[in-house]
């Protein structure tokens, strides 16, 4: 029988894993995930760091040493997490390189901190310094899509590095990132410079939609929209992204090598217990799409999941049920908004918390 999450492949959309640690590097998990299953790519972020700092002794005698050589907290949080990536990337390069389109998939994300979601300046440094540290084709540098991410995600991009747009909730900012990254290749192209292989995604979070919009939807009488609303969100998405990557102004970043910016379904596992715990992800099966799942998902898709093409099913269903949140009196914008700086200060708070744990070990 063939394996289930291998068959989302098949359909169109890379399944990347959202979690790295040296525990699933070292023992030759993170291959069987790719042998096995197809999975394409990893995402990292702070509380995934978080949790392997604090939940393994993987990485004492790295601290220890930093420590030693008189390191910054800050700096031996990302000297650790950049070995991770880096040997992450090793694993992924075959996928990078063997992939129908080179550089489609084999990616592994590490974020900016989360301190700077709100200072674009600082979040250039520290993309630029990053990509330096790194310097491989297969990574790609997390910047938040907040409104002083926007011009940091095009001045990265005009610089040739690959960027994994996150924290992204609603359709008007989602637009917005899709012009900063065509402004950005257009920048690159105006400077003499190739737009060949720079890659990027864009990370629409879903389940943390319904988590905030569903307890309001009985009090507003519209019960029925239980559990609709982020995947009616992700489908209007995807009509944007089909109608600015089908433009003739794309086009002609297009002939020219430009790739264009995939959609990532992210927080894809299901918050509420009584949702089917593959929910997020068998509703949005599509082509030239990318969902992160953490493993647990991923694992209950092996055993379950249904792959099938359902991104492009019942748009106008999915129009509806956004007017129907209008007419309810619910204001998606401001839920979005809310969504944004929650998630900000989510990150922030395992960034800490791995902070403290080597300051503990100082």
């Amino acid at each position: 029988m063939e394996n289930r999450v291998k068959h989302i492949h098949d359909l169109g959309q890379s399944i990347w894993l959202d979690f790295i640690d040296r525990e699933i590097l070292s023992s030759g998990k993170l291959k069987q995930l790719i042998d096995e299953d197809g999975i394409r790519g990893v995402t990292s972020n702070p509380a995934i760091f978080e949790k392997a700092f604090s939940s393994s002794d993987n990485y004492q005698a790295d601290i220890r040493k930093l420590i030693a050589e008189g390191k910054s907290d800050d700096d031996i949080f990302y000297a650790l997490a950049i070995q991770d990536i880096l040997n992450a990337s090793e694993v992924l390069k075959p996928v990078y390189e063997d992939e129908e389109v080179k550089g489609a998939d084999g990616y592994v994300s590490l974020e900016v901190s989360p301190e700077l979601a709100r200072h674009t300046h600082r979040t250039i440094d520290q993309a630029l310094d990053l990509w330096r540290q790194l310097g491989r084709e297969n990574v790609m540098i997390k910047i938040p899509g907040t409104a002083e991410g926007l011009p940091a995600i095009r001045k990265a991009i005009s610089e040739g590095l690959n960027i994994n747009v996150t924290l992204l909730f609603g359709l008007p900012r989602y637009k917005e990132v899709t012009e900063a990254y065509i402004q950005g290749l257009e920048d690159r192209l105006a400077s003499g410079r190739s737009i060949e292989n720079i890659a990027s995604v864009a990370s629409f979070f879903l389940s943390r939609i319904d988590l905030l919009v569903d307890p309001l939807l009985a009090e507003k009488g519209a019960p029925e929209l239980k559990g609709k609303i982020a995947i009616a969100s992700a489908k209007k998405a995807y009509e944007i992204y089909q109608q600015v990557f089908g433009s003739e102004r794309w086009k002609k970043l297009e002939s020219k090598g430009a790739k264009p910016q995939r959609l990532l379904w992210a927080s894809t596992s299901s918050k509420d217990p009584s949702f089917k715990d593959t929910k997020y992800v068998e509703a949005l099966i599509g082509p030239d799409t990318v969902n992160t799942a953490p493993l647990e998902t991923i694992e209950a898709f092996r055993d379950h999941g249904i792959a099938e093409v359902t991104l492009t099913e019942n748009l106008a269903e999915a129009t509806a049920d956004l007017e129907k949140l209008k007419s309810a009196g619910i204001v998606i914008d401001q839920i979005t908004s809310q969504l944004e700086n929650e998630g900000i200060e989510k990150f922030k708070k395992p960034y800490a918390a791995a902070l403290a744990a080597i300051a503990k070990q100082r």
